[in-house]
């Protein structure tokens, strides 16, 4: 696929679309020893008294060394969900494009289609919990623009399969989107890897999970040039504020600590799945990529409630597609995993 044919699949005004420019958009080095008097600001210092760096420069540059791409090839926004409220904008034609999503998923992905007015095509996965790649390709059609495969997925915890995943790149006529909030805790790796080989790959991450920064609210969108170039053109100017790009850099300057906190998340997670194949009310537990755990129980609103009477909030996903008396389970801390398993012993 060429970067033309991406460049077609934009919406009409969006390619003409000219960018708001503002003050430090024009005079970029807001940390130079001058006197700032274009941007109508608060003379007196708060701290926050200026406007943020609309670029988020040096959060995109600790990011790029981090993970290998360029800076060109980044794009933050103001959690995950306004990133991919972009691709929306930027891609989808209200009333005339659609969207394909392989429930059961992250529900924001239907929300941002309703809010767009952009149809969906549903497409369920498989018993496995794997994509249906053939049926897929199968109903998509030229109206079709964006792809979402949440990988390693939510709610169901584990990763599809890369061989259906590069199917899925090399056979879908729009652009596809792998969600990667969870790939900190997985063993495959993370897709942003290629993100040079394929021209209609988007990858998203975050700093919500495995960096413990919800938050802050930032959310990261990995793409070619063109696509972050198209997408810098149409998010607001000031998304990200002052203070969310400066606790962000100092967390991504904490490498060695993020490291050792997935470490335990993973160590507890091993814990946490042999404890629960001990309750003969869990009848199934998932295979997890991630840092929670689903789980079939006999009666999924029953435990739910039981557990939330004794102090103990899980997620109950029974009316999720394919997730029926399914609920999830956060991998806490040692202490709140041990809390969790005492109490289900109690029910």
């Amino acid at each position: 696929m060429k970067e033309i044919v991406v460049n077609n699949l934009l919406r009409e005004n969006i390619k003409h679309i000219k960018p708001y420019s503002s003050a430090r958009d024009e005079y970029k080095d807001a940390s130079a020893d001058m006197v700032f008097i274009d941007a109508n600001e608060n003379p007196f210092q708060t701290n926050v008294n200026r406007y943020p760096d609309p670029q988020q420069t040096k959060v995109k540059e600790r990011l790029a060394e981090i993970k290998g791409v360029s800076t060109s090839q980044i794009l933050l926004g103001n959690g995950s969900d306004e990133v991919l409220d972009l691709l929306f904008r930027a891609f989808c034609e209200p009333r005339q494009d659609n969207v394909i999503t392989l429930p059961p998923t992250y529900g924001m992905y239907k929300v941002l289609a309703d809010l767009n007015a952009v149809d969906i095509i549903s497409v369920e996965l498989d018993d496995d919990f794997e994509p249906k790649v053939d049926k897929i390709l199968h109903v998509q059609n030229d109206n079709s623009k964006l792809l979402f495969l949440c990988s390693p997925n939510n709610p169901t915890a584990n990763s599809f399969s890369a061989n259906k995943v590069e199917e899925l790149i090399n056979g879908f006529k729009g652009i596809v989107v792998i969600d990667e909030a969870y790939i900190d805790f997985s063993a495959k790796a993370s897709w942003l890897s290629r993100i040079n080989e394929f021209p209609n790959l988007i990858v998203t991450q975050t700093l919500s999970k495995a960096y413990g920064l919800a938050g802050i609210r930032l959310g990261i969108c990995y793409a070619s040039e063109f696509i972050i170039s198209v997408l810098n053109k149409i998010k607001p100017p000031y998304n990200v504020n002052q203070l969310t790009q400066e606790k962000a850099l100092d967390r991504l300057n904490e490498i060695g600590a993020v490291e050792e906190q997935i470490a335990s998340i993973l160590k507890e997670r091993s814990v946490l799945i042999s404890e629960l194949n001990n309750f003969s009310f869990i009848k199934t537990i998932y295979p997890s990529d991630s840092n929670f755990v689903l789980a079939k129980v006999d009666d999924a609103d029953f435990r739910y409630k039981q557990l939330i009477d004794k102090g103990v909030v899980v997620r109950n996903r029974t009316k999720q597609p394919l997730c029926e008396n399914c609920l999830r389970f956060t991998v806490g801390t040692s202490n709140e995993n041990k809390l969790l398993i005492k109490i289900l012993n109690q029910l």
